[in-house]
């Protein structure tokens, strides 16, 4: 049996994510919610969700002394980011007056504006909330089994801008085109929310579950 490292770090209510593992994981894997940073080490595959402010985010990885856990976690098994899980492996962030990431990735998390607009000039609502397609930039294993342009859940105000292409696994279209996915070895990240992207979304997590780290 294989275990499966939900990283809690009292940022946003986590059983949804959990639910949605232990529903595509079946009795082969175990998940397991939670903040021991010797438990996440452990753990055969590792999530790394999150929600609310990129500096609460910070303070409370190293309040739980979990930032050279999360790091090492990414630099040695399959790893999945999502939402503000995924924002915080960038460099900076530009939440909070600027925050100092966790510097795995080039990029920085960017606002979108109080005045954000699509192409014909109507006004589009901040924070980014609802039901969009995400397009895929390259082929993954964690995409098997899902239509490029599907539709997934984001709720956010601020959006990943890199310089390294190779590192865009996916984008999403809201005013302009912006970074919702990334993808390096054995690290796969997103913006939305897969556990409450319906059948998409699970499929996702399944593909995570069933995936070796290679890419």
């Amino acid at each position: 049996m294989h275990s499966i490292a939900v990283i809690d770090y009292g940022m946003g209510n986590l059983r949804s994510v959990v639910n949605a593992l232990e529903h595509v994981a079946g009795k082969k894997h175990r998940i397991e919610l939670t903040s021991d940073p010797a438990q996440v080490i452990q753990a055969d595959r590792v999530v790394f969700p999150g929600q609310g402010a990129a500096g609460d985010c910070m303070r409370a990885i190293d309040e739980y002394e979990l930032r050279e856990t999360i790091i090492e976690a990414a630099n040695s098994r399959p790893f999945l980011g999502i939402c503000m899980g995924m924002q915080v492996l960038i460099e900076h962030s530009e939440e909070n007056q600027g925050t100092d990431c966790l510097g795995l990735y080039a990029g920085q998390v960017r606002y979108f504006g109080d005045t954000h607009h699509d192409a014909d000039g109507e006004k589009l609502k901040v924070p980014h909330m609802g039901w969009n397609r995400l397009y895929q930039s390259r082929p993954h294993p964690l995409w098997n089994a899902i239509d490029n342009g599907e539709r997934f859940y984001f709720v956010h105000s601020y959006y990943l801008q890199t310089s390294d292409k190779n590192l865009v696994a996916g984008e999403c279209e809201y005013g302009f085109s912006f970074t919702s996915a990334i993808a390096k070895d054995n690290v796969f990240a997103l913006q939305c929310h897969p556990e409450k992207s319906a059948d998409a979304g699970l499929q996702l997590l399944a593909n995570f579950v069933a995936w070796d780290g290679q890419a």
